[in-house]
């Protein structure tokens, strides 16, 4: 009897990662940089939908200093990998992961004196120190100390006597589309650490900026580190960036077959709720994907395609597991092509950018979204 399990399918839908692109898109971003700062890598979510075992060693590859998650099981993946890179948790610990900090060596990120007390009884337990990094809120109303109340937080970290300040950051609420308010949150930052009594910056990871927020990014004064995710993968965080000169590459492309091609004539009603009305008599080709794929949903009759290098339009609603579109212009069409969801074909492109746009959403949510049934195929030099 033949093992299904292990034999190897034909890709109907699959996301296409470039490792090297990533590789060098990590020394393209750092050398922008002055050499005095520090590279964080944030791999949190499945590294963004790219696969976080196969990015992360990408990432140790080309040298990134410390990496950012957003869970224990995060961690745990990448000391899979590596025990030799330093990693903070992003995200709030809860009390029953608190043994798992020494296990692991993550570093906790602190916003409370009660989690001081916690961290602190962990370490002491494990007989080993604990790293941790204080947050401090400057307006983003989520994780971190007030930064009004930073110092008392901070103090009572260097008081413990099983914890190590590894870092201090803030996190900009709005970095992308309101400059002012991300300078006065710079400044509440800057104003709280002043006040920090015993902080010896040098010696700590000091960081503010994302990837969205390094179109303001001060290279003086205390910072020396830079929390990098979307624009490492290739994908300007808005249109016109600081660092659009780096030229990054895309990382991510996103892919799927044609199912089959079939005629119909005008004033054919298309897919569930008959929401597009054919105007002429048309060549329609049924994708293998949809929303249940990574599709929105909300890109139904206003998303296109990639098709033998043409753009062809989404008609009607996308569905769970089959979109339709219009290749009436694009001669030859036939089933088992390829067609281009994100990514380049023949000479034409769709950035994520554009697919986020149909999608009324972002490009961190459109990484994300796209499901696990669909594969992720690594390229590197050596090939696929």
């Amino acid at each position: 009897m033949t093992n299904l399990s292990n034999a190897r399918l034909p890709l109907r839908c699959w996301a296409e990662i470039d490792l090297d692109a990533l590789e060098r898109n990590l020394r393209l971003i750092r050398a922008s940089l002055p050499g005095h700062m520090r590279y964080v890598a944030v791999v949190k979510a499945d590294a963004y939908g790219h696969g976080l075992h196969q990015a992360s060693a990408a990432l140790m590859h080309a040298g990134a200093d410390l990496f950012a998650v957003a869970n224990l099981s995060e961690a745990a993946a990448l000391r899979e990998l590596s025990n030799d890179w330093p990693i903070l948790m992003l995200s709030p610990v809860i009390p029953d992961e608190d043994r798992f900090l020494a296990e692991y060596d993550v570093a906790a990120t602190v916003s409370t004196l009660e989690e001081v007390a916690r961290f602190d009884a962990v370490a002491r337990s494990a007989k080993r120190p604990l790293q941790v990094h204080l947050k401090i809120d400057t307006g983003m109303g989520r994780l971190g100390v007030w930064h009004e109340e930073a110092p008392t937080l901070c103090a009572a970290i260097l008081a413990a006597p099983h914890l190590r300040l590894a870092g201090v950051f803030t996190h900009f609420a709005s970095p992308d589309d309101d400059p002012a308010f991300t300078a006065e949150q710079r400044s509440r930052f800057l104003a709280a650490l002043s006040r920090c009594s015993g902080l010896d910056l040098s010696k700590l990871f000091v960081h503010a900026d994302n990837s969205a927020g390094l179109e303001s990014i001060e290279m003086a004064g205390p910072f020396n580190a830079v929390r990098i995710g979307l624009l490492q993968f290739g994908i300007l965080p808005r249109p016109r960036s600081l660092l659009e000169q780096v030229h990054t590459e895309p990382v991510f492309s996103f892919r799927t077959r044609v199912g089959i091609v079939k005629q119909l004539p005008a004033g054919t009603d298309i897919s569930y709720g008959r929401t597009h009305t054919l105007r002429r008599d048309s060549t329609v080709a049924i994708l293998c994907a949809g929303y249940g794929d990574g599709i929105s949903r909300a890109a139904s009759n206003r998303g296109w395609v990639l098709i033998r290098g043409k753009r062809c339009p989404v008609l009607g609603r996308v569905t769970m597991d089959q979109t339709i579109v219009d290749v009436t212009e694009v001669p030859g069409v036939i089933s088992g092509d390829e067609a281009v969801l994100v990514g380049r074909q023949m000479g034409a492109e769709l950035s994520i950018m554009e697919f986020s746009g149909w999608s009324d959403t972002i490009p961190w949510e459109v990484l994300c979204s796209v499901t696990k049934r669909v594969p992720r195929v690594y390229k590197t030099s050596l090939g696929l």
